[in-house]
């Protein structure tokens, strides 16, 4: 079975060879020699006719097909351009981002005191019993144990492994995490553990401390881990039990957990030695 494409295309190819045989019959001499010119006419123009408007159809499906053609080229490469612009865009509103980020992070080092390096972080533990994040600097970079991380809006966590060029950080929402507290206004002590829910505990508060609702807690300094004075959280619930000595103080981070891509790690102050005057 033939293709209606190319029925057509057959079609055309006698029409024309009908049309030049019949031009070359009636060319001949002896026809103009009779004077049969009307009937030659009559005899070739549906020929000529049917077969110019063959030549023309088949004339403009190869030049549409050519314009198709040349237009799906042009979409892919718009398609591509368009593509290439956006991913660019990406990026730099990727790049403006990070700056701000390290911008916020450089103008919070200067009210520090200690020393601190800063941090990326470039993995999260994907166990959901475990709230820790790798970082990219370790041993090599001064990295020790116990060292605590901060960002910008308050206290991160801790550091609790360390390698070579890595560090594990384990994050005070863990409930293996303890960072000694206080609320800024009532003055109020306990400890700020984490738990299950990415909340933090803050755990053997007395009951005589009035603590409301929104009150700011922020790091003691007496654990000798964290400076004094960064911020943890804000108390979100407040419950007295009839009995007992301490009340149930639930703290909700300032940071934002599933957003930490960069930290700072605070730096243990070398001790100097003096040597004796001479």
């Amino acid at each position: 079975m033939f293709s209606k494409k190319m029925v057509m295309i057959i079609g055309v190819i006698v029409l024309i060879a009908v049309n030049i045989i019949l031009l070359s019959v009636f060319n001949r001499t002896y026809i103009s020699y009779y004077r049969p010119g009307r009937i030659a006419i009559s005899l070739i123009a549906p020929f000529q006719k049917a077969s110019t408007s063959s030549i023309r159809f088949v004339r403009d499906i190869w030049r549409h097909y050519f314009f198709v053609v040349n237009v799906a080229k042009e979409n892919d490469n718009y398609q591509k351009a368009l593509n290439k612009a956006f991913e660019n865009n990406i990026q730099l509103k990727e790049f403006e981002l990070s700056n701000s980020r390290l911008r916020n992070l450089l103008n919070f080092k200067k009210t520090i005191t200690d020393r601190v390096l800063s941090a990326e972080v470039i993995g999260k533990d994907p166990s959901p019993w475990f709230k820790t994040v790798l970082i990219d600097k370790g041993e090599n970079d001064g990295v020790e144990t116990g060292m605590a991380v901060v960002v910008p809006k308050g206290i991160a966590g801790q550091v609790t492994d360390v390698s070579a060029n890595y560090s594990k950080v384990l994050l005070i929402i863990d409930h293996n995490s303890a960072v000694d507290a206080l609320v800024q206004n009532d003055r109020a002590r306990g400890i700020i553990q984490g738990d299950a829910a990415g909340q933090c505990l803050f755990k053997y508060v007395l009951r005589k401390h009035d603590i409301k609702i929104g009150d700011i807690v922020v790091s003691s300094g007496l654990d000798g881990v964290f400076p004094k004075g960064l911020a943890v959280g804000y108390v979100s619930a407040v419950i007295k039990p009839k009995s007992g000595i301490f009340q149930d103080v639930t703290v909700s981070p300032y940071v934002d957990f599933e957003k930490l891509e960069e930290v700072l790690i605070v730096l243990n102050p070398k001790k100097q030695e003096f040597e004796p005057d001479q």
